[in-house]
Parts: C-alpha cells; sequence; structure tokens
C-alpha cells in the first residue's frame, strides 16, 4: 500500500514563495508519474503539475513560469516549488502517484496540505 505525506504549506504573502514536498511509502515510486492538483473552496479539483518517471513535466497554464516540479527518486520525495503567489493560488494543494502496472492503473493521492496567498 502506498501513502502519500504533503509538507510545506502555509500562510504566504502575495509575490511569496513555498516550496511543497510529498514522500511517498512503498517501491513504486521511482516508476510512477507523480502529480500536484490543487482544490480551492466551492471549486473543482484542478491538476497543477506532473513530472513522469522519466522527468518530462505539465503545467497548468495558470502557474506557467512561476513553479516547478522535481523529483527525488532516492528520497521518494516530489517537490513543488511555488513562486510569485497569488491570492488566487489559494487552495489545499495534494500530491498524486500514479501508477500503471501489469495488473491495473492506481492512483494515491495524500491528505493535502493548506496554502492560503494573503495580506
Amino acid at each position: 500500500q502506498v501513502q502519500l505525506v504533503e509538507s510545506g504549506g502555509g500562510l504566504v504573502q502575495p509575490g511569496g514563495s513555498l516550496r511543497l514536498s510529498c514522500e511517498a511509502s512503498g517501491s513504486i515510486f521511482s516508476s510512477s508519474a507523480m502529480g500536484w492538483y490543487r482544490q480551492a473552496p466551492g471549486k473543482q479539483r484542478e491538476l497543477v503539475a506532473t513530472i513522469t518517471s522519466g522527468n518530462s513535466t505539465i503545467f497548468a497554464s495558470s502557474v506557467e513560469g512561476r513553479f516547478t516540479i522535481s523529483r527525488d527518486n532516492v528520497k521518494n520525495t516530489v517537490f513543488l516549488q511555488t513562486n510569485s503567489l497569488k491570492p488566487e493560488d489559494t487552495a489545499v494543494y495534494y500530491c498524486n502517484l500514479h501508477s500503471i502496472t501489469w495488473s491495473g492503473v492506481y492512483d494515491y493521492w495524500g491528505q493535502g496540505t493548506q496554502v492560503t496567498v494573503s495580506s
């Protein structure tokens, strides 16, 4: 069973930065795609960024150029560096592990970490 634990959220002023981390248990991290999603109050969960096992990345247009995603396969950890934060970035940020195996496709989620951008 895979467990994901996020950290690094908090309250930050507009224009500030936060580095979110997500550590995964289990042995499938390095072969899995990882992603960050977010959900603001009253809105649907949306994709923020993904990184494949080969380090290819995709970003939502709303964060392109401000956020970066990276991974450390030794530490089983994925990072989301958020810069130039805006009030509209306020949301609960969730880590996702997407695994495709011979037995099927599996998605695992963390518990979420709150990011609040406010002056």
